[in-house]
């Protein structure tokens, strides 16, 4: 059966500005519209109602991947995930995001699908953000004042908001990964594909010069607190401690205390608690190898 749609404006802004003007003009009648992949789904099977759709695409230099003369990567909202999936210079520095990239959905959605939006979307179980926490990136949004930064652990406001407050997200920027860093993204759900996450762990650490003992940690959590978190008391527990199972253990403890996941037909709380702690052991595992 074919559902149809009230009528909404449909505009497709060349500029920023044009973009903002509209989103003004139609209040919280208006939303934006990157690959499209969730609002259209909302709009069908959710009972989304707009006045106003704004599509974003036909603004330049909103899909770009680039590294500037600092060495950190610059990544436009509008960047497919596919993109980020396959980019070379994704893969080569920073290839914690590339491989989170590739367990969203399809690839046929990845194609479609956006960096931006599937952060913009605010779901506790968005893929990419626990590799962009790990990563310290920085989100950059465009409004009436202007460009601003907003880092990435400051950009979720709860389930489905985020700090933006009217301006646009325009893209990412992300440093350099710490010399001698590993990280890693690890998602579990029913499947390997197609599937929103039970939960997720992205890891990044740093061993010191002698090999032995965490000199830094990162830890962000998916799908098991109403927005993506970092887990600061089990990263704060690494740093100084002796690389080895114990000091695994107790990271791993940690994250799952810092959770705080609801239950529902995919998995109860105390599950995905459990989850998590099984996770980040084995992500700690992996970087310490």
């Amino acid at each position: 059966m074919t559902m149809t749609l009230p009528p909404f404006r449909y505009v497709v802004p060349v500029r920023l500005d044009d973009a903002l003007d509209l989103l003004a003009e139609h209040g919280p009648g208006a939303r934006v519209m990157a690959g499209g992949t969730d609002i259209i789904v909302a709009m069908r099977e959710r009972g989304l109602r707009l006045g106003c759709l704004v599509d974003l695409k036909h603004i330049p230099g909103l899909a770009a991947i680039g590294v500037g003369p600092s060495g950190s990567l610059s990544i436009g909202s509008l960047t497919p995930v596919r993109d980020v999936e396959r980019s070379a210079v994704v893969r080569d520095g920073w290839g914690v995001l590339a491989s989170a990239a590739g367990m969203l959905a399809s690839i046929q959605v990845r194609n479609k699908a956006t960096l931006g939006g599937n952060i913009c979307n605010a779901s506790p179980a968005a893929d990419l953000a626990p590799p962009l926490l790990v990563l310290d990136a920085v989100a950059v949004a465009y409004g009436r004042q202007g460009e601003r930064s907003i880092p990435m652990a400051q950009l979720f406001a709860g389930p489905g908001r985020t700090t933006l407050n009217g301006d646009i997200l325009t893209g990412f920027t992300i440093p350099p990964m710490p010399g001698g860093a590993r990280a890693v993204h690890l998602k579990h759900g029913p499947r390997n594909a197609m599937d929103i996450a039970i939960a997720g762990v992205a890891v990044l650490a740093v061993p010191d010069a002698s090999g032995t003992r965490w000199a830094d940690a990162r830890i962000a959590l998916g799908s098991v607190a109403p927005t993506p978190i970092r887990a600061t008391a089990a990263e704060a527990a690494l740093r100084g401690a002796l690389i080895g199972p114990e000091s695994i253990d107790e990271a791993a403890r940690l994250a799952a205390e810092a959770a705080s996941p609801i239950g529902d037909v995919r998995g109860s709380a105390d599950y995905r608690r459990a989850m998590i702690a099984a996770l980040t052991r084995r992500a700690l595992q992996e970087v310490s190898a």
